[in-house]
């Protein structure tokens, strides 16, 4: 679908675009301005991080030759080969994410519920046939948490506010977050209050369905006797709620079961 916007696009992931000598590529998306230009010998990246008091629901780009003031910092990258492609592919982060509902969640004794989770994307701006990867820059700014027993025990992650969304239908569909759905199994003789919860996003690869929306496999954490006892399982595919997808990232890091034993120690913190 075309903007409304003369001269501006609706802007799709894992596409290549054609720039010629010269020209600029300007995207906004979620809470970037991104501009990419090619020159003979380079190419150029300027970013900048925009204040919105709201979300933004939809990416736009456009092709011309205008270059934001001097004020915004340029990235140089030698061009390699001359290839006058680039193409832009979601990541996610590569720490795990805390995600901290908004309202605490209690899951009966032998309960279970689906949480549906919009985790942050990073753009991957990649050149040439083999996306040669130039920079990656997160959408909005992320803020880092801990998360451990203490101040020692623990790990490094990135921290989402979520509403928990039990419905699908009620979550927000914006081309630069990702969906997760968190099936919660509760198998404990007591309820289980659920605060907040360790996604292990480097573990999740990424898809496109036909709407331009990014899905991740579905996960599951079964809880049995305690908070160490938990069990995690991500799940082959997507949701089938998802529609026809088509995978565009891979996961950062390979299940291995080290790391997801040391997950499940700090799941819930």
């Amino acid at each position: 679908m075309q903007s409304s916007i003369e001269g501006w696009h609706d802007g799709v992931w894992a596409k290549p675009y054609s720039l010629s000598s010269g020209q600029t590529q300007q995207h906004q998306l979620g809470h970037i301005r991104l501009w990419v230009t090619l020159l003979d010998q380079e190419w150029q990246i300027r970013s900048e991080v925009l204040e919105l008091e709201n979300d933004p629901a939809g990416w736009t780009e456009t092709i011309g030759h205008t270059l934001p003031s001097a004020t915004v910092p340029v990235q140089r990258f030698i061009r390699q080969c001359q290839s006058s492609t680039v193409t832009f592919l979601p990541a996610l982060a590569s720490l795990p994410t805390v995600i901290r509902p908004f309202q605490p969640l209690t899951i009966p004794a032998g309960g279970r519920c689906t949480i549906y989770v919009g985790t942050l994307v990073w753009v991957k701006v990649c050149v040439g046939e083999t996306h040669t990867l130039l920079t990656e820059i997160p959408l909005a700014q992320p803020s880092l948490t801990w998360l451990g027993r203490n101040t020692m025990e623990g790990e490094l992650c990135y921290a989402s506010p979520s509403f928990a969304r039990l419905v699908l239908e009620a979550v927000p569909k914006r081309p630069w977050r990702a969906v997760t759905p968190v099936t919660l199994i509760n198998r404990q003789e007591q309820p289980l209050l659920l605060e907040r919860f360790s996604l292990p996003t480097p573990l999740l690869s990424l898809h496109l369905n036909e709407r331009g929306q990014l899905w991740t496999p579905g996960v599951t954490v079964q809880v049995e006797t305690d908070m160490n006892s938990a069990s995690l399982h991500v799940e082959p595919s997507v949701l089938a709620a998802a529609g026809s997808c088509r995978q565009v990232a891979d996961a950062r890091e390979k299940m291995v079961r080290g790391r997801l034993v040391r997950a499940f120690d700090r799941m819930f913190g």
